[in-house]
């Protein structure tokens, strides 16, 4: 019986969740189709500037759809960003599968969400969304574990040492690299370890992953990475390192450290054995919250460094008025973000169902 009934609660709280998520992406949009088009005095005429022809004003006009009403316009909007949407017979997109008729001239279609093509290269949207996401991704997963490794040796050391100059020297570092924005970080890294120390670090103050060489082809450089992920990993870098560092020393407290010290175990056995298992579980438990922050987090560091991902796309959409790229990170960062941290809630549930009984 309790089974089962864990089991009746857990699909109650995914239909929840579901709910609730598709809510949050709802609003996303809605706020995003008012800041778009709805404030701005005339979109098309903001996105080509004052020496737009009259021409080309009325092709974006008409392509944005701003000569539809309010209302009309939205449920247009709507309907190209959802994966099941109802287009003309005429008009079924490429990328789609009709599911079936809705009368004689109208079917309901699954698709993928059409968010527009680019004013400056034509590019269709999602395209150039997925082919930026790549390097973001790749940026915010070395963060991560650059900021795992070096957080928790730093904080464990911090634990463990016995010379309160040193702790207190990690413990400053950690709260400065807390307080730092991720802007100023770049900018002092770049300068630092890019272009004062840079020959002698070897590090590249700007680059991407991928570097073409005109002999060989593209070349896989992994040295670029260091620096914008160290730089980006920073904060969650500080946060591992007091988490470490509290929840090592509440462990070297209890009695069972005593015990396994009573038996002559060394301190390496009882660190591996008894205080990390114990002490990881608050550490990865902050962790997890982490990568959907660090996607969404990386303009600056991106774009200081000239790593190529959605920050940077973002920033150079923004410079030239390129609204519909603008649009389609602000909408993919924040359906990334709502779907990471709902499967990460669910996965605490499989974990621990105390998490769930007590949501």
């Amino acid at each position: 019986m309790t089974l089962d009934w864990i089991r009746r609660l857990r699909r109650t709280w995914l239909w929840q969740r579901s709910l609730h998520a598709l809510a949050v992406l709802w609003g996303l949009a809605t706020m995003v189709f008012v800041l778009f088009f709805v404030l701005p005095a005339d979109s098309a005429q903001m996105t080509l500037g004052q020496r737009s022809d009259p021409e080309t004003l009325q092709e974006i006009r008409t392509e944005l759809g701003l000569d539809l009403p309010w209302g009309e316009r939205y449920l247009h909007f709507l309907n190209d960003l959802s994966p099941l949407s109802v287009h003309p017979m005429g008009e079924i997109p490429i990328r789609s599968l009709p599911l079936f008729s809705m009368g004689p001239s109208k079917a309901l279609v699954l698709k993928v969400p059409y968010l527009g093509k680019s004013y400056q290269s034509r590019r269709d949207v999602v395209t150039m969304v997925i082919d930026a996401f790549e390097g973001t991704l790749v940026l915010a997963v070395a963060a991560m574990i650059l900021a795992t490794l070096m957080g928790i040796a730093m904080g464990t050391l911090a634990a463990y040492t016995r010379s309160g100059w040193l702790r207190s020297l990690l413990m400053g570092l950690s709260m400065a690299g807390v307080a730092a924005p991720s802007f100023l970080a770049s900018l002092l890294l770049a300068y630092l370890l890019g272009y004062v120390w840079g020959p002698w670090t070897g590090l590249p103050m700007s680059g991407h992953l991928w570097e073409l060489d005109p002999w060989n082809g593209p070349q896989l450089q992994w040295k670029n990475l260091l620096l914008p992920a160290l730089t980006l990993g920073i904060r969650p870098l500080a946060v591992v390192v007091q988490l470490t560092q509290d929840s090592v020393g509440d462990v070297l407290q209890q009695d069972y450290i005593r015990t396994a010290q009573a038996k002559g175990l060394s301190k390496f056995q009882i660190w591996k054995r008894h205080v990390m298992p114990n002490a990881l579980n608050p550490v990865v438990t902050a962790l997890s919250g982490w990568l959907s922050s660090l996607l969404a987090g990386a303009v600056f560091v991106e774009y200081v460094f000239g790593w190529k991902g959605m920050g940077k796309m973002t920033v150079d959409a923004l410079m030239v008025f390129d609204l519909p790229v603008v649009m389609g990170v602000v909408l993919w960062s924040g359906f990334l973000f709502v779907l990471i941290n709902n499967v990460v809630d669910w996965l605490y549930t499989v974990l621990d169902p105390r998490v769930k009984l007590n949501a």
